[in-house]
């Protein structure tokens, strides 16, 4: 006969741990996307947190009052959300790269529907955010997200989490001086190839002041940037690498600014 049974104490402790992972679903890349039904989402959640239930040793949790109990839910959501929202802010500088690379190109007036966050995006940066998630799952990144959520219970045990603002912050900063670097990285054949193409434009305007460059240039422009698009394909793993490090970077600063 299978025991079923189970205290409050361990039903607490449980919700505890479902909440930390349901905030984590929600904010982390690739488990977030919308195209994921709420329910599979709600599923992975309950069942990922009964494995981790079964597998982490259990602390002892001290409250006196349900405003105690609701203080250490509050600390639970934020430890989960912060971790994967230090991965999905590295995958935002899919938008920053798409953005420029389309005002380079000159195509910035085209926008689409980008059905990973049902926002008006470019057409670069949504050509750019799917090859990210593309590389994400081959790579396995998902499974490393998921493998440092798991680890989280170690290194910071329920109602263990102690947010140090300072670090968090520097974390944030030290985020935000990679983010240009980062973004012009993966945009920087096409950002050098425009330079180049404005220039031999203004010289044949110096020599031919007859023809209108403002309309061949136009279609230049568009021609040569998504030419050196197609041919600067390869050179996508290499950006999709750095910006993994950078997200592995930023979930261990957020795990030791919590611990």
């Amino acid at each position: 006969m299978i025991d079923i049974t189970f205290t409050y104490a361990d039903l607490e402790y449980y919700l505890l741990i479902l909440v930390r992972i349901t905030c984590f679903v929600y904010a982390a890349p690739f488990f977030s996307l919308n195209g994921v039904p709420r329910r599979v989402k709600v599923g992975f959640s309950i069942f990922l947190a009964y494995l981790i239930y079964t597998a982490v040793d259990r602390n002892e949790i001290v409250y006196n009052t349900l405003l105690g109990y609701a203080v250490i839910v509050m600390k639970e959501a934020l430890t989960g959300f912060l971790i994967g929202w230090g991965a999905q802010i590295c995958t935002t500088v899919t938008s920053l790269a798409g953005s420029v690379a389309d005002m380079e190109i000159g195509i910035s007036m085209v926008s689409l529907m980008d059905p990973t966050t049902r926002q008006q995006a470019t057409f670069s940066g949504v050509y750019y955010q799917y090859m990210f998630t593309l590389f994400m799952i081959i790579t396995g990144m998902y499974q490393f997200l998921l493998r440092a959520l798991i680890d989280s219970f170690t290194l910071i045990p329920i109602n263990g989490a102690i947010f140090r603002s300072e670090a968090l912050l520097e974390s944030i900063i030290m985020f935000m001086g990679d983010y240009v670097t980062m973004g012009f990285r993966i945009i920087l054949p096409i950002f050098c190839t425009m330079i180049l193409l404005n220039a031999v434009l203004g010289i044949l305007a110096k020599v031919s002041p007859q023809m209108n460059m403002f309309a061949v240039g136009m279609q230049l422009k568009v021609l040569t940037g998504l030419g050196i698009m197609f041919l600067t394909v390869r050179m996508l793993p290499g950006a999709a690498d750095y910006v993994f490090n950078e997200m592995k970077r930023m979930i261990v600063s957020f795990v030791e600014g919590m611990t």
